[in-house]
């Protein structure tokens, strides 16, 4: 003990004849020795768990709009039933180490330097709106008809600011300026709000693809969208990553389709349909 003392150059213990205590710096020392037994302990439990089959809770934080995943979810389910998933869709902000979290998916890059993250797949923007409200505003030909137009914009969940429609298609020299009638954290609301023909949004093209085949609802200025946003997963970094996470993150990026596909976006959106005939 007296060379470890002289080594940290700080006395870990109060000595008498009938007692020895530890020091603040004692006690401190030893939370830390702790700690680190603690996590090597836990390192080499998640190398010996790495051989057997991936098993046990894995929490995941999805946005609302990831109910879409949810085929690619079951099969995943089927493939390791051991995993227990427990899944949060929200469009409240996640915080994903505070919340406890083993994965988040998620539309925006993280700036949480904590954080590991993948590209799982891309989707294409439509901008929507109803035949009833068309029919009643008349139909933009341009994106500089927009600005007669009732627009309603999604909110980011993370930074509150609106996000911006990527109208940078033919014609386009400059950015527009867009009117803003209502604003919605959730796209589920935006589509809601189109649906009742209270204005024209832009949203993910998987979000609406059944009311566009139905004709509920009627996509404009297509050749002026040109853009597609990426869908990514998000961990702790810094941790070894165990199995069921690490099979979780590859399946997902082997079976979800890239959504600005448009044959694929058709097969992914009639599984939804069928899943949503079942449920």
């Amino acid at each position: 003990m007296a060379r470890l003392e002289e080594r940290l150059g700080v006395r870990l213990f109060n000595r008498n004849t009938r007692t020895i205590t530890l020091t603040q710096e004692g006690r401190l020392f030893l939370e830390s020795c702790r700690t680190i037994i603690s996590e090597i302990k836990s390192v080499e439990q998640e190398f010996v768990r790495a051989k057997a089959a991936p098993n046990g809770k894995l929490r995941v934080s999805l946005p609302s709009i990831g109910t879409f995943m949810m085929p690619a979810i079951g099969r995943f389910m089927h493939r390791y039933p051991e995993i227990e998933l427990d899944l949060d869709l929200s469009d409240d902000p996640r915080e994903v180490v505070a919340g406890g979290y083993d994965a988040a998916i998620q539309t925006e890059v993280p700036a949480d330097s904590r954080l590991m993250s993948r590209r799982l797949a891309t989707y294409r923007l439509v901008i929507v709106g109803s035949p009833s409200y068309f029919a009643r505003a008349g139909t933009p030909k341009a994106p500089t008809d927009l600005a007669m137009h009732s627009c309603l914009h999604h909110k980011s969940t993370a930074t509150g600011k609106v996000r911006r429609w990527p109208l940078d298609g033919p014609a386009t020299e400059h950015e527009i300026i867009l009117p803003t009638t209502a604003t919605a954290s959730a796209i589920g609301a935006l589509i809601s709000l189109v649906e009742l023909g209270r204005g024209v949004a832009c949203v993910p093209l998987f979000s609406v693809r059944r009311q566009l085949e139905q004709g509920s609802l009627v996509s404009v200025l297509d050749d002026y969208l040109d853009a597609s946003e990426a869908i990514r997963v998000t961990w702790p970094s810094g941790r070894f990553m165990s199995p069921k996470l690490r099979v979780f993150i590859d399946f997902l990026a082997e079976t979800l389709p890239s959504l600005a596909d448009t044959s694929e976006s058709e097969r992914l959106s009639e599984a939804v349909v069928q899943l949503e005939a079942v449920a």
